[in-house]
């Protein structure tokens, strides 16, 4: 017996010192939302399980996009997991340049991963990113307000509509813009949401020659609603706002409503952090009078490996334990279900406390409505909502989004705005051999 316990003794004692010389320090960058930082307050439970210790590099949006992309570029190899989304991550997976996720655990259960998740982050079948949490975008409005106007929130609501609400709201007496929306410069920011906003007016970025639209009745209907909507009821300075920095505003009761990614209900209802959680209600993206496509996006922030790192085993270990049911869990038990990352797991919308939580229908709803592959009324070359997936997309749509938040911030009209946009793309367009 004695001998027994001796020999489980060593036993432990081994793999304790195998586990800690298999024990890593990975470096991990990611934007700065919400969730995100939330993620970085459980590492410790990470760590306890694995023995493994993160180091975060956490950014702005733009400057994410701006620093991963220079690293896989140039091989720099700087961190050991990246947060990437659904445009980068088909395009990086093609080129080799990360890592396959093709070897998870049978714990972890990928078929769990939604459907438009897990196909939105393969290439070829294989996946290369795991969601650490999906979205589309959603109406969130003051319902007092609403009330108080007079008005009724349609659970599909017209652009024609939300202008009207946002009239009726507009209180600038008492610092309550009726609407708050993007006009950050950026592919993924201000340009995300205006390309949506495109497309519900029947816009496009290029037709199946792949020749720029901006230069299209389309387009100029789109910008002009919209820069004409925020100059007549959104805050001042809106051509630098961002989801953050609206976040903030509407969480201190500023805006009658806000069109931005579904994940951003938690936020907004949560009463720690919004002064009115208790206010909030939810509708679909708007489409415009006529026009049968509706302003939302689909996306995943999501965790990916980027090739060459030193340290795989330990990155998908973090990967398994960030992106798992188990992580759900653990959220929830600690800070209640309307917390827990949504949009990536099927499991989620089939547990009941999760669907007690009041914009958990609507998120489903919002990224089921999403068509990555049939985005705009008229047909296209490309696949992406948003964004279009193609490898020269980033570049030039920063420099359109530059133009249009140039228009917002009235230094140009929208024609001007318009017509360089039309050069920038036609420009790469030619110069990339598309056409």
């Amino acid at each position: 017996m004695h001998l027994r316990n001796a020999l489980r003794a060593a036993t432990a004692l081994s793999l304790i010192s195998v586990g800690a010389a298999q024990a890593e320090t990975i470096t991990i960058a990611t934007v700065n939302n919400g969730d995100m930082i939330r993620m970085q307050g459980y590492t410790d439970d990470f760590t306890a399980k694995t023995g493994h210790e993160v180091e975060w590099v956490t950014l702005e949006e733009n400057v994410l996009r701006q620093r991963v992309t220079t690293d896989i570029t140039t091989k720099g190899g700087q961190f050991d997991i990246m947060t990437i989304g659904m445009y980068e991550t088909p395009i990086w997976g093609a080129n080799g340049w990360l890592v396959p996720l093709d070897d998870l655990s049978e714990e972890y259960d990928v078929a769990d991963i939604l459907p438009a998740m897990r196909e939105g982050l393969s290439h070829d079948g294989t996946l290369y990113a795991a969601p650490f949490y999906g979205e589309s975008s959603m109406v969130m409005y003051r319902t007092d307000l609403m009330e108080k106007a007079g008005l009724e929130m349609p659970e599909a609501p017209t652009w024609q509509f939300i202008r009207e609400a946002a009239a009726a709201m507009d209180d600038p007496e008492n610092d309550i813009n009726g609407i708050c929306l993007r006009g950050k410069a950026g592919w993924g920011e201000g340009g995300a949401f205006i390309t949506v906003t495109g497309n519900s007016f029947g816009a496009r970025w290029f037709d199946e020659e792949w020749t720029p639209q901006f230069d299209q009745p389309e387009w100029k209907a789109a910008l002009e609603f919209y820069v004409n909507l925020m100059n007549d009821y959104g805050p001042e300075g809106y051509a630098t706002n961002g989801f953050n920095e609206n976040l903030s505003l509407f969480q201190q009761g500023k805006c009658g409503m806000w069109i931005d990614a579904t994940v951003a209900a938690s936020f907004v209802t949560n009463p720690s952090d919004s002064t009115v959680a208790d206010h909030v209600g939810f509708a679909l993206a708007p489409n415009a009078e006529g026009v049968d496509k509706r302003s939302n996006w689909l996306w995943a922030w999501a965790l990916a490996i980027p090739a060459g790192t030193q340290k795989e085993e330990a990155a998908k270990a973090f990967i398994e334990w960030a992106t798992s049911k188990e992580y759900i869990e653990l959220v929830a038990e600690n800070e209640g279900w309307a917390n827990v990352p949504p949009g990536a797991r099927t499991s989620l919308y089939e547990t009941p406390e999760y669907l007690e939580v009041p914009f958990a229908k609507m998120t489903l709803d919002s990224i089921n409505a999403a068509d990555p592959t049939n985005p705009t009324v008229e047909p296209v070359p490309y696949v992406g909502i948003q964004f279009v997936a193609i490898p020269e997309f980033a570049g030039m749509a920063t420099e359109v989004s530059q133009e249009f938040s140039a228009a917002y911030a009235g230094q140009q009209t929208v024609d001007e705005a318009l017509a360089k946009a039309q050069a920038i793309a036609t420009e790469v367009m030619e110069a990339a051999g598309y056409r």
